[in-house]
């Protein structure tokens, strides 16, 4: 039961790989209102180490409980090799016992839950509590309304998507409707609408106009029903104190002049791409930070999601003499970098990105244009809505998943971000919506009064399933 002056305690549960974005949104609703909240945290055996380092730093913070269940074992649940979204459903089947027991075993009970998209599974397990329930969308709103039409498309579309003359701007995973991704993505689709609100990480003046068509009962309200609250941008503002070589190299830089390069810790390329890429940097004469892993194939796109890969050194990938040739404009970083902190350095001027959404987030939050590599899953879909509809991503002719895109284009692309005036239109726009995002998360701001309005929600909802 509920008491009517019963502090709001809200659950956050997250899915496995995708614990960041709930911490951050935990942060923010801590901060902003007077509210409780705990983190319950899902992972798969072989990630688990790395999001019980993001645990121990959440709980520094010491803004909130975090309980970390069980790590997930599925290998005898899905195929050999699948990481997509059958991966992760399977681990939230296995976890959910666990998760239900974590509630129930709380000091003080939740008054609302809000779960991942990606931990759906667990949805349910709120109307068992008799408390209200929440869906949180880590990525965009275009993602939202695509998932939650899906059970729509399905039944008006005969055949394969992928095979469709009109493409339908559907990700990835969801063009083959005969796999089990696209089965999962279509039970999220049905799923979503049975909240009792939804949290995107979007703002108001960020995606308006597909926010008005989720809300538009003769639109896509019509499908959703539920409120939907953006609370965006929701995204880790890391370390200013941070110190290496590294940094030291970056504050010798002009403003705005390095390009920085990662494609997620996921995204492979090529060895034959690899080559291209590099060739292309040295081509346009800029400054770069490339984060570099071992090619996952020898020729080809190299889309193919990728988990950890520990390579051999990194002459034996790269162009012969590429790493001495553009040693006083260029650093190589093997496996991975601090992201955060490169981008928020005032010396970084453009983002050569896999455009997954954080990473999307995080150059909008620091005003820097894009170039886009979409690879996997959502991310094509992520890189059109960056490119037409706002306007801040230049993308290459060649798709990166299909095919393989030449030295002349990549070095055409750099240099149009840093030297011709596309580029400084771009990042004038970028800068434009950086304004907003900060704007939106002010006293009074959009997203800052969504945030109070679900919390009040899941109050007022809450007194009305204790009656």
């Amino acid at each position: 039961m509920v008491q009517s002056n019963q502090k709001p305690h809200l659950v956050l549960l997250s899915a496995p790989a995708h614990l960041q974005p709930v911490i951050e949104l935990g942060k923010r609703i801590v901060t902003c209102q007077d509210v409780k909240v705990t983190i319950i945290v899902a992972s798969f055996v072989q990630s688990a180490p790395a999001e019980s380092r993001m645990v121990q730093a959440a709980l520094a913070t010491k803004l909130f409980d975090v309980i970390h269940l069980p790590p997930a074992d599925i290998c005898n649940l899905v195929e050999p090799g699948d990481k997509g979204i059958t991966s992760l459903s399977a681990a939230m089947h296995v976890v959910k016992p666990d998760f239900q027991a974590a509630i129930l075993g709380l000091e003080t009970l939740p008054t609302a839950l809000v779960v991942h998209v990606f931990a759906i599974e667990c949805l349910g397990i709120a109307d068992e509590l008799k408390i209200p329930k929440y869906v949180f969308v880590s990525t965009n709103a275009w993602f939202l309304a695509t998932i939650v039409y899906t059970p729509v498309l399905d039944k008006e579309v005969e055949g394969e998507y992928a095979d469709k003359k009109e493409p339908f701007a559907l990700p990835d995973p969801m063009l083959l409707r005969t796999k089990a991704n696209y089965r999962e993505f279509l039970k999220i689709g049905i799923e979503i609408p049975k909240a009792d609100g939804i949290l995107v990480n979007a703002w108001e003046e960020l995606q308006p106009k597909t926010l008005a068509s989720l809300r538009d009962g003769n639109l896509l309200g019509g499908v959703v029903k539920a409120p939907i609250f953006p609370v965006g941008p929701i995204n880790s503002e890391g370390s200013s104190a941070l110190k290496s070589e590294l940094f030291d190299w970056l504050d010798k830089q002009t403003t705005d002049s390095v390009l920085y390069i990662s494609f997620g810790s996921m995204g492979g390329l090529s060895l034959e791409q690899m080559l291209e890429l590099a060739l292309g940097l040295e081509l346009s004469q800029q400054r770069f930070i490339w984060v570099v892993r071992p090619p996952i194939e020898k020729s080809g796109s190299g889309s193919v999601p990728k988990f950890g890969n520990i390579g051999d050194d990194m002459s034996s990938y790269l162009p012969q003499g590429f790493i001495s040739r553009t040693r006083d404009r260029g650093v190589i970083v093997p496996q991975w970098a601090p992201q955060v902190e490169i981008l928020s350095h005032p010396s970084c001027g453009g983002f050569f990105t896999h455009c997954g959404w954080n990473s999307a987030i995080e150059c909008i939050t620091n005003g820097l244009p894009m170039i886009a590599w979409p690879l996997y899953a959502e991310q094509r879909m992520n890189a059109t809505l960056l490119t037409e509809e706002m306007g801040i991503v230049l993308r290459s002719e060649t798709l990166p998943s299909k095919g393989v895109v030449g030295r002349e284009e990549i070095e055409k692309m750099v240099r149009k971000i840093f030297v011709d005036e596309g580029g400084r239109q771009m990042r004038a726009r970028v800068k434009e919506l950086k304004l907003s995002a900060e704007t939106a998360w002010s006293n009074g701001g959009s997203s800052y009064d969504a945030l109070a309005k679900m919390v009040k929600h899941s109050q007022k909802k809450a007194i009305e399933i204790d009656v």
